[in-house]
């Protein structure tokens, strides 16, 4: 059962750090220097301060610059990369020592579902852009921000609770897509444009 928790909490925060790939780190480096989780090796540096302060740093010029026109498609594109790297440490410095998983198979899986987020995240945003006038790319990156930390502390504390929210969000984002996809199509023919 234990396995499952450690896989349950390795896949909440990767998909977090599909929408924010600072906060989730941040959030298990603060935890776990405060001794309430333990970090597989040899993931122990995120509890040292000096990296959390700069974890801190890149999450407070993320969470900044992604509420910023064209700022925010660079950091999407970085995110590209950064992501699914995040999504990798995270699911495996959430493990621990009572994971009875592979951990190659758990980096994978971290790389995977971090990655399919932020693409997803990503080909939202656009629609959303075009559908709103670029007014909705503020809100959007506020509710990808607090969607990350809460899913972040909830797959640390209640890490089946993660899980269905992961499968929610899943859920929603699809429905959103389709939605922007649809708006954004509807104003294409309003307006004549192919």
């Amino acid at each position: 059962m234990e396995g499952f928790f450690a896989l349950a909490t390795g896949l909440g925060l990767a998909t977090a750090s599909g929408l924010n790939a600072y906060l989730p780190l941040l959030t298990i480096g603060v935890f776990a220097r405060m001794g309430w989780i333990q970090l597989a090796e040899p993931f122990g540096f995120l509890t040292n301060i000096f990296v959390l302060l700069i974890i801190a740093a890149l999450a407070a010029l993320n969470f900044v610059g992604d509420k910023m026109p064209a700022v925010d498609s660079v950091l999407h594109a970085g995110g590209l990369v950064i992501s699914p790297i995040a999504g990798a440490i995270l699911a495996l410095a959430s493990q621990g020592e009572l994971a009875t998983i592979s951990p190659l198979l758990v980096g994978l899986a971290g790389i995977v579902v971090a990655g399919s987020t932020h693409v997803a995240r990503s080909a939202i945003r656009p629609i959303v852009t075009a559908a709103t006038g670029g007014t909705g790319n503020v809100v959007l990156s506020v509710i990808e921000d607090g969607v990350a930390f809460v899913l972040s502390f909830l797959a640390i504390m209640l890490p089946v609770v993660a899980l269905v929210g992961v499968v929610v969000l899943a859920f929603v984002i699809f429905r959103a897509y389709r939605h922007a996809a649809r708006v954004w199509q509807q104003r294409n023919v309003v307006s004549g444009k192919p």
